[in-house]
């Protein structure tokens, strides 16, 4: 099935955090967690909820500023402090009823490469592992933190015919 086929089946899409949503930098102030994220990403995420996209968060450290970044946007499907990303994407799909096949999965390290491996289509950063870029579907333009995932969920949505629908609201 070729990549824009596959696109129409995509119900979800799971997305890791540090090096994709941010760059990957993490820094503290005093025990406090610093992380920054791009807001253009997260207006393409809250776009892509109103199309019914199921967005999800899945990442290997737990962190309050994530916390804090999704329950802004509005996402609830959270698993953080996963070290078998493979093993938390059984739990989300059963809890959250989609299928692998149904999934879009963003990963940038080699922790990712078995999720990736095993939903329809695993996308990835520019700045990606080069063990990841072999591997993924999709490889967006723009580096972790800096636009990838607003670069990514824009092309699902235009493949999947519905991103000029939600840009009608701003004449576009």
């Amino acid at each position: 099935m070729e990549l824009l086929e596959k696109t129409k089946k995509i119900t979800t899409v799971i997305l890791d955090v540090d090096g994709v949503l941010t760059d990957g930098s993490i820094g503290y102030c005093g025990s406090e967690e610093i992380k920054f994220f791009n807001a253009a990403d997260g207006y393409a995420i809250k776009v892509a909820m109103r199309t019914g996209l199921q967005i999800g968060i899945l990442s290997g450290r737990k962190s309050k500023a994530n916390e804090t970044r999704f329950a802004e946007l509005g996402i609830e499907m959270i698993c953080q402090g996963e070290k078998i990303k493979l093993d938390a994407l059984k739990k989300m799909s059963e809890q959250y009823n989609f299928t692998y096949d149904q999934c879009l999965y963003v990963g940038d390290d080699i922790v990712d490469i078995p999720v990736m491996n095993n939903v329809l289509i695993g996308a990835t950063v520019a700045d990606a592992a080069e063990q990841v870029l072999q591997r993924a579907g999709y490889i967006a333009k723009k580096s972790g933190g800096k636009g990838a995932v607003r670069e990514i969920l824009e092309w699902l949505m235009k493949a999947k015919g519905t991103w000029s629908k939600q840009m009608q609201r701003y004449g576009i």
